[in-house]
């Protein structure tokens, strides 16, 4: 195809450069178009090579409906120009009217430390409030931090998750754009969030940004990531890769709230790794896509560290929701905790699939694990696939499961008091998730709340 040709979309977003199909050609122009240095360009050179070697998963959900050759691998919008704006009156006008219809400008006036946006490959704005800017903490899209923090960049870049590591982390490698990339220096703490947010527009679109995120010693970092997609009659993708590296004495909050279209394969991976007395929190709230393989790893190395895993999935008409969490503990006196709640309607299926792997060094180790399952009909599937490695006897787990349908007498309780099916459903699914909604900011608990109350109009308990 001609690259110079402009394509529109849902949006109307017209496109100056649109890349489909996995060539090394693509690979070289997505490094071109970003003005890379030649060790990237090496090293996606390098994954390419990985990810035709690679076989495509054999367990999990059904991959086969998604045809890789037809996949948008780069677009970059018309009117973007050289670089993202640090304002946003300066950002596309159809590109800033989207953001302003999702509620983003407001929600960084109010309550973020700074906020960054991408539409499709590029990131269209970026920008962080003066006093974190003072303190040093450094909040960037990638493919800028690439140029101003090249060694930085160099040190951590796909260290957490390499590109061997599975096809889609090679794949990942050859053609990621866009991201986010956080350093937060030793000793400073943002309390208050960090936040991307990820459109995804084009036809039969991939978007593969990477989040690397380091909290140096001493310090505390809180990031938000959300996402959205129109809905297609084509197959979409979305691979992201996210590497966080928690410092000693540090903590580090990462919580993301997924509703990409159900036209979507969402097959993102998710690392970290924290130091002694550090802490890492997942919260995850994962509504979209029609099919999801994600299952965010944590390894506590040192003695003491700890993690958190905290999880919401909802799996509706048309959805194969595949997640968990991976928990490998190193050190001394380490301990996590994964909480798991998964809705299932409209016949369609939700797996639970986590690792703990406990090593020989990890004396006094703690992990406890609960997987709670709502059934909102006779149809649905709930799975729970849990892998539990012991290496040592002084460590302690346990390992919680359960699953039910909607209480049918607690439900004719409520309607008895003038509420409708609806709202009465509504109100069940909100109380069996709040253990994850209040660990989310407010305006993001809310968020998740109206978007699981509108998937669960037309349900049946």
């Amino acid at each position: 195809m001609n690259l110079k040709d402009t394509l529109e979309t849902a949006d109307q977003i017209r496109y100056s450069v649109h890349l489909k199909g996995l060539t090394e050609e693509t690979v070289r122009r997505i490094s071109a178009e970003n003005k890379e240095p030649e060790w990237m360009l090496d090293h996606r050179l390098e994954s390419l090579k990985i990810f035709q070697q690679l076989s495509m998963p054999a367990w999990g959900p059904d991959l086969s409906g998604l045809n890789l050759d037809e996949i948008v691998y780069f677009a970059k919008a018309e009117n973007n120009g050289e670089g993202y704006a640090d304002d946003r009156e300066k950002v596309d006008p159809a590109i800033k009217a989207k953001f302003e219809k999702l509620g983003i400008p407001e929600a960084e006036k109010k309550y973020l430390a700074g906020a960054g946006g991408q539409y499709d490959s590029e990131i269209v704005y970026h920008n962080i409030k003066e006093k974190r800017a003072k303190q040093w903490v450094i909040f960037d899209d990638m493919s800028n931090a690439l140029h101003h923090h090249s060694d930085l960049i160099k040190k951590f870049f796909m260290k957490l998750v390499p590109a061997k590591d599975h096809k889609f982390a090679a794949l990942h490698g050859a053609v990621w754009s866009g991201g986010t990339f956080i350093y937060v220096p030793k000793g400073v703490h943002v309390t208050e969030p960090l936040q991307a947010y990820f459109r995804m527009n084009t036809y039969a679109g991939g978007q593969f940004e990477h989040t690397l995120i380091i909290i140096d010693d001493d310090a505390t970092g809180d990031y938000i990531e959300g996402c959205s997609a129109p809905k297609f009659d084509k197959k979409s993708l979305h691979a992201g890769l996210v590497e966080i590296f928690v410092g000693k004495n540090s903590r580090m909050r990462y919580s993301s709230v997924e509703n990409r279209s159900t036209n979507t394969y969402n097959l993102n991976t998710k690392r970290s790794i924290v130091e002694e007395n550090g802490f890492m929190e997942w919260i995850n709230g994962n509504l979209g896509s029609c099919t999801t393989m994600l299952y965010p790893c944590t390894i506590l190395k040192w003695k003491n560290s700890k993690s958190d895993n905290i999880w919401v999935v909802v799996a509706g008409k048309g959805q194969n929701q595949d997640s968990g969490s991976k928990v490998i503990h190193i050190g001394e006196n380490t301990s996590s905790t994964i909480i798991s709640k998964s809705i299932s309607k409209d016949g369609w299926i939700s797996t639970y699939r986590g690792i703990v792997d406990i090593k020989a060094t990890a004396h006094d180790a703690v992990n406890s694990t609960e997987c709670d399952a709502l059934l909102m009909d006779g149809e649905s599937i709930s799975t729970t696939i849990p892998v539990i490695n012991v290496s040592n006897s002084s460590a302690t787990v346990a390992h919680e499961a359960s699953a039910g349908k909607v209480d049918e007498i607690q439900l004719f309780y409520m309607m008895s008091r003038w509420l409708d099916e609806t709202k009465a459903m509504a109100m069940i699914v909100n109380w069996f998730i709040s253990p994850i909604v209040k660990k989310l900011p407010l305006e993001y608990a809310g968020e998740l709340n109206k978007l699981i109350e509108m998937e669960m109009e037309w349900s049946v308990g």
